[in-house]
């Protein structure tokens, strides 16, 4: 017997747009719909995200679905992971759209006439994740909240001191809440996705263990291979052109590690990549600025403090770098070895 086809609804209110896939808005309606999983034997896949989705997104909700009996997406825009001067009121919200988006993609399974689509969306209030409430300054916040000491420092750490704090709760809140069999997650926030990794396992979760934590390589442009990201909509029709920069910079650091160029050499072609670009950019009176590039230890995240790995070291190095383009930040990384390795 299936049990979950009772929370199909379609919901037309001024607060929810009209979907056929069932739209949870609350911790206690989603524990009674993943209850009747579990009675079904069957098991989730969970991909959670911002919304203003794209195809990065839907290359997660795919592995998902050609992995798992059902896939829950959860589309919650996290004020905990924005400092107070950054763009949470400008996020992109919508929602409309992406349920659009999310409706259209299915999955046939192979050996089998079923044809997997997404089963459910969590699409919980700030109220409802936040029952303590939550304020953006975090000297401000009371409640409950979770830090990865020692990981949420580094690389975007620098730049976001408290991005890994809302992160790290907002997961773990959500973890809770959907208690999935699988979650994804995208290369492109390559540290967020080892931090949550480590979370599982030093939280000793089940519901993802750490093994059940997927990294799903970064999708790409296929014109250009930049990143696919949400802030790329903010970017202007000549911003968008540049774009490209920081993924080239980072392909040259990529070659001359390769050669067995060491690391500061590495860095320094790179940027002179961006360097070059930044300079053509001021006859358009845009601004393209360097935040950084850097290589960093897989396992620890610690800056690479050696000119190259040692020959008996398999793991992996991270290359990663964000670069503004006017007001717009970009990130992106090359995994450098198996990705495979990643802890």
């Amino acid at each position: 017997m299936n049990r979950l086809r009772p929370f199909v609804r379609t919901m037309s209110t001024s607060a929810l747009p009209p979907s056929t896939i069932p739209l949870l808005t609350t911790v206690a309606e989603f524990r009674l719909w993943r209850e009747a999983a579990r009675r079904d034997n069957k098991s989730v896949g969970f991909v959670p995200t911002m919304g203003a989705l794209h195809d990065g997104h839907m290359c997660l909700v795919r592995k998902s679905l050609a992995e798992n009996d059902l896939t829950v997406m959860s589309i919650f825009v996290n004020p905990a992971q924005f400092a107070p001067h950054e763009d949470l009121a400008t996020y992109p919200r919508t929602l409309p759209r992406d349920l659009e988006i999310l409706t259209a993609e299915s999955l046939s399974v192979s050996g089998d006439s079923t044809i997997r689509t997404a089963s459910a969306v969590f699409l919980p209030s700030v109220r409802e994740m936040y029952p303590s409430g939550i304020d953006q300054n975090v000297a401000a916040q009371k409640g409950t909240f979770l830090e990865v000491k020692g990981y949420g420092e580094q690389m975007e750490g620098k730049s976001r001191p408290t991005f890994f704090r809302g992160v790290a709760t907002v997961v773990t809140k959500l973890f809770n809440a959907i208690e999935p069999n699988n979650a994804y997650f995208g290369q492109k926030d390559i540290q967020q996705c080892l931090i949550l990794k480590r979370l599982c396992r030093d939280l000793l979760l089940s519901h993802p263990d750490p093994a059940h934590v997927h990294i799903v390589p970064t999708a790409r442009d296929p014109t250009d291979n930049l990143a696919l990201s949400s802030r790329n909509a903010y970017l202007s029709a000549e911003g968008r052109k540049i774009a490209p920069t920081l993924y080239k910079a980072l392909k040259v650091a990529e070659q001359a590690w390769n050669d067995g160029q060491p690391k500061e050499l590495c860095i320094a072609q790179a940027t002179d990549i961006v360097r070059n670009v930044a300079t053509l950019a001021k006859e358009s009176d845009l601004e393209v600025r360097l935040d950084y590039i850097e290589f960093n230890e897989s396992d620890s995240l610690e800056v690479l403090d050696r000119t190259r790995c040692l020959e008996v070291d398999s793991r992996p190095v991270i290359l990663s770098g964000a670069l503004w383009i006017g007001s717009t930040r970009l990130i992106d990384n090359i995994v450098l070895g198996d990705m495979a390795k990643l802890q």
